[in-house]
């Protein structure tokens, strides 16, 4: 489990096709304090476990298989490229951001990002089967990042973003067009399951009968 606060922004250094699979080895420096083979690490947003440290090197390996080749843009890293960073969380951490998991839904395109004065606004288009796990005010986890809803216009989900997270993440890279990894919040995952009916069984009469 994560939280969505990136650590660091590591460098891709190798991308090696291994036929169903695939190799990133990836630079880095605070996420490799403590870690050892078999960690977790969140890499732009999908949790993959460290098969090799090289610590004189300051690299690390990971082995992404076919489901993140295909969901994510694991598959489309190249050499160079930057990455988000975030080591698994620890019992004594602090919750700074929400509960990410780092499993990927789905991968959505960055439709603007701008700045106006000392904010930043990132506007994302969300699929269908996605966006009601959307709230405003709510959480969101976008290359693994966990951000906060600002609003929702249709598909077209809005964050206003702190200087500081441009700053320490890899959007200052990112470009209008460019896609991102998206993980909506688990909680809002969990309340559909439980309903009868799932998410066909949620509706104003419904909410009704509970109670709401």
């Amino acid at each position: 489990m994560f939280t969505g606060i990136v650590e660091e922004v590591g460098i891709v250094r190798s991308v090696t096709n291994l036929g169903d699979k695939s190799r990133l080895l990836i630079q880095a420096i605070k996420v490799l304090e403590g870690t050892k083979t078999g960690d977790s690490i969140n890499i732009d947003g999908v949790c993959q476990t460290v098969t090799a440290i090289d610590s004189e090197n300051k690299n690390f390996a990971v082995d992404t298989l076919a489901e993140s080749l295909k969901k994510t843009t694991l598959k489309d890293l190249r050499p160079g490229n930057y990455v988000n960073l975030e080591r698994a969380l620890c019992h004594d951490s602090r919750m700074g951001g929400h509960i990410v998991q780092g499993h990927i839904a789905c991968t959505v395109r960055i439709n603007a990002l701008r700045t106006a004065s000392n904010n930043v606004y990132l506007e994302v288009e969300i699929p269908e089967n996605q966006i009601r796990y959307c709230v405003p005010e709510g959480s969101i986890a976008l290359d693994g990042i966990s951000l906060t809803i600002a609003n929702i216009s249709g598909n077209i989900v809005t964050m206003n973003i702190i200087p500081l997270t441009i700053e320490t993440t890899n959007l200052k890279y990112k470009q209008n067009g460019s896609f991102i990894n998206l993980e909506t919040d688990i909680i809002g995952r969990y309340v559909e399951r439980l309903l009868p009916g799932g998410a066909k069984g949620l509706s104003f009469e419904r909410l009704k009968e509970l109670g709401y």
